[in-house]
């Protein structure tokens, strides 16, 4: 995200703040334990939320920074470039209804997986491709579409690396589209699969 973006953080801050979430994106219960989570990176936070929160299946979403050294950073350190988190999105999904693969392949499918250090526009360690897995099941399905997409001749920058402290972003930041009413800038669908 770049800085001249930060204007328009100001004009969505009051809405951002109300806690109500459109029906499809409730949080899930929290005795419920039927649920499944991923942790995504593939640029602006905002852009990858926005295509993920639309699986049919998925509970909830929310923006924030991991990977990185510092605990609980804020944007502007973030910002920075030296606290070394990606900024990422956590997907909380009912696995009755989708599965980690069809995530991960709307995950692959509205970035560009070959872009290093950065992502479109985004250029910066923060908006770096990452899978962040929870397990080997997610690790192992990970490898699995990257090697589909390298033997279709793109080369994958996506790293995969173990889940680490999930810090979620401001408040301004959560459901950031669905506020403000328009669409990524530097995120869309195309097939790769």
């Amino acid at each position: 995200m770049k800085f001249w973006a930060i204007p328009f953080l100001v004009s969505v801050l009051s809405a951002c703040q109300s806690s109500a979430q459109p029906a499809s994106f409730a949080e899930p219960q929290p005795t419920d334990t039927t649920m499944e989570k991923a942790i995504l990176a593939s640029g602006c936070f905002w852009g990858t939320e926005y295509f993920l929160q639309r699986i049919d299946g998925v509970i909830s979403t929310t923006v924030g920074y991991t990977g990185g050294h510092v605990e609980n950073p804020t944007y502007e350190q973030v910002c920075t470039k030296r606290t070394g988190h990606y900024e990422a999105t956590e997907v909380v999904f009912d696995p009755s209804v989708t599965d980690y693969e069809t995530v991960l392949r709307m995950f692959f499918e509205t970035h560009d997986p070959t872009q290093r250090n950065g992502q479109g526009p985004d250029i910066g360690p923060q908006y770096r491709s990452a899978v962040f897995y929870l397990n080997e099941e997610q690790k192992a399905t990970a490898e699995m579409l990257i090697g589909l997409l390298r033997a279709k001749g793109y080369d994958v920058a996506t790293e995969v690396l173990p889940a680490a402290v999930f810090y979620p972003a401001e408040n301004y930041h959560q459901d950031y589209y669905n506020h403000k009413g328009s669409t990524p800038y530097c995120h869309g669908y195309r097939s790769l699969f």
